[in-house]
């Protein structure tokens, strides 16, 4: 995985990573570089530093420590040398670079008016290893779609940070697009709006990560613009969307399902009960727009776990037991 990264990282940094075991490298979700303090890798809910020699160990006290021409060095590379081009992206604190790995930058902020105009003098990098796994979202499919029409509910699926929704939704665009010769599960149209290149990686505007033959991805656009946008130029079955939360995207949402086509989206949240409490996302929630909606958690493995609640919360279990038979597919 850190082969995909290599050519962004200065000379130096990259013969320490060249060093870590390979089975730590492949279990790898964030690497963090920080000027003159200990290098960190971490995944599947465990950190280490990064020894040297490529040893990855508790003590931070033995980690190898980047220094100031290092982390300069490292910015530029993942920029492209050009930190000012990517003003807007830096204002919300990260960038995408290709492969879709987003690279979160902490440091001195520039204000203008009162906002962030950029980051300067970067004194921490943390880079987000993006990584397909597919049939991850297997469980979640066999559950809620359809075997007839191919379609799922509308759906919300909701988790803490670094839980893995983006990997997942990938996975669902990649099957929904697909369709499932086995068991006769029809392909459908499905266009993705990925507003932080993370969900299809997309490298001049076409995916790198296999979401389908039947997929289409609008790349680097504002989720609520993009799903208007996609309804009407494209014509697609399902949306796929990560992260909404704004009440813009709560409208967009509404007139895509007015329009007959099926979302499937993500949103953070640190429980259930907090995704029902949390104000941006109260008027997705009066409306009732989201038929079932998805708790993601992992495993002692990593491996993703799902439970299935109505609109309202309420376990599916416990819908069928109560009204006896109850069909979670249509």
């Amino acid at each position: 995985m850190i082969g995909e990264i290599g050519h962004m990282l200065p000379d130096s940094i990259r013969a320490v990573m060249g060093r870590v075991p390979a089975a730590t490298l492949n279990a790898a979700e964030e690497l963090r570089i920080r000027e003159n303090r200990p290098m960190e890798l971490s995944g599947a809910g465990r950190y280490g530093f990064i020894q040297p020699d490529g040893q990855v160990v508790d003590n931070p006290e033995a980690a190898y420590r980047p220094g100031r021409e290092e982390c300069i060095r490292l910015v530029e590379l993942l920029t492209n040398h050009s930190l000012y081009a990517l003003e807007e992206e830096l204002r919300r604190g990260f960038i995408t670079v290709r492969g879709g790995h987003r690279v979160g930058l902490a440091g001195r902020t520039v204000l203008e008016q009162g906002r962030v105009k950029q980051i300067r003098d970067v004194g921490g990098v943390n880079i987000r290893l993006a990584r397909q796994v597919p049939g991850c979202a297997q469980p979640l499919w066999r559950k809620l779609a359809n075997r007839h029409t191919g379609l799922l509910p509308h759906m919300l699926l909701l988790s803490s940070p670094q839980k893995g929704k983006t990997t997942v939704i990938r996975d669902l665009a990649r099957m929904i697009s697909s369709g499932s010769p086995s068991t006769r599960t029809p392909a459908k149209k499905v266009a993705i709006i990925d507003e932080r290149s993370e969900i299809a990686a997309c490298y001049r505007g076409v995916p790198v990560f296999d979401v389908g033959p039947r997929t289409d991805v609008l790349d680097g656009c504002p989720k609520a613009e993009g799903m208007m946008m996609m309804i009407r130029s494209m014509s697609p079955e399902v949306l796929v969307v990560d992260e909404i939360g704004g009440p813009e995207d709560a409208h967009a949402l509404e007139e895509a399902m007015r329009a007959g086509v099926r979302v499937v989206a993500t949103a953070h949240a640190g429980s259930l009960e907090e995704a029902l409490a949390r104000p941006a996302l109260q008027r997705i929630f009066r409306t009732g727009v989201f038929e079932r909606l998805v708790w993601l958690e992992r495993d002692g493995g990593g491996d993703p776990v799902f439970a299935y609640f109505d609109s309202d919360g309420r376990p599916l279990e416990e819908i069928r037991a109560q009204i006896g038979g109850y069909r979670v597919c249509n």
